[in-house]
Order: structure tokens, then sequence, then C-alpha cells
């Protein structure tokens, strides 16, 4: 009877110990919020110098972009995060010519969201469908 009496003690506490509430830490639920877009409205092209669409924010529209030709960026200035609302497809390139030489990435033009680009952008290219 002993054995059961510690066992059901033992496999209460245990219950208990489940049933309290985990608060997770400050950083770990920073990182577990969703990302909120950016604005940018159909037909353009939106940057930001930021992660997460955050900081300073450009906005290139389809009638004003050299289609197949290599936009560079201002310069000194890159961008983290970027939408692509064209309707066509847009490249990113690391370098500020179009080189293909350094990092570049392709991304469709009906709605394309990219939160963190995995290089500093310093160009890029509307492409004909």
């Amino acid at each position: 009877m002993r054995t059961t009496v510690v066992g059901a003690a033992l496999a209460a506490a245990a219950l208990a110990v489940t049933a309290l509430p985990i608060t997770p830490a400050p950083q770990a639920a920073a990182e577990a919020a969703p990302v909120r877009l950016g604005a940018c409205a159909s037909g353009q092209l939106c940057l930001w110098a930021k992660p997460d669409f955050t900081g300073g924010r450009q906005v290139h529209e389809l009638s004003t972009i050299d289609i197949d030709s290599c936009v560079p960026l201002r310069a000194g200035s890159t961008v983290q995060a970027l939408a692509n609302r064209t309707g066509r497809p847009v490249t990113t390139y690391q370098s500020a010519e179009c080189a293909e030489t350094g990092e570049f990435e392709t991304y469709p033009g009906g709605g394309t969201w990219l939160p963190r680009s995995p290089y500093q952008v310093r160009a890029f290219k509307v492409w004909e469908n």
C-alpha cells in the first residue's frame, strides 16, 4: 500500500508541474511573432533598407523602370527586404552592376514578399514576362 501511495503522490506532482503555464523568454516571443507586411501597391517594386519591411522605403513604379535594364540603387544604399508587385519577375543583385559573380535571386511578380534578403541588395532588374 505504501508503494501505491508514493506512486500516486509522484504522479500527482508530475501532473501539477506539467499543468503550469510556461511563459516563453521575451526574445523567443519576439522571434515567433509574425512579420507584418510592408505597404506596397499593385504595379510597384518596394524596397526597404532594413529587414522585416522596416527602415527607409524606396518605391519603383513599373511605368518608370526600363525593362531588362540594370537599375543600381543610390550609392551607399542597400536593401534588406522587398515586395515585388510589378506583375513581372524581378532579379535582385548583390552587385551594383547586376553582375552575376555575386549573389542574385529572381522573384516572381505576382506578389512576392521577402522580409529578409540573404544578401545586401545593391541593384535590380525587371524582366519582360
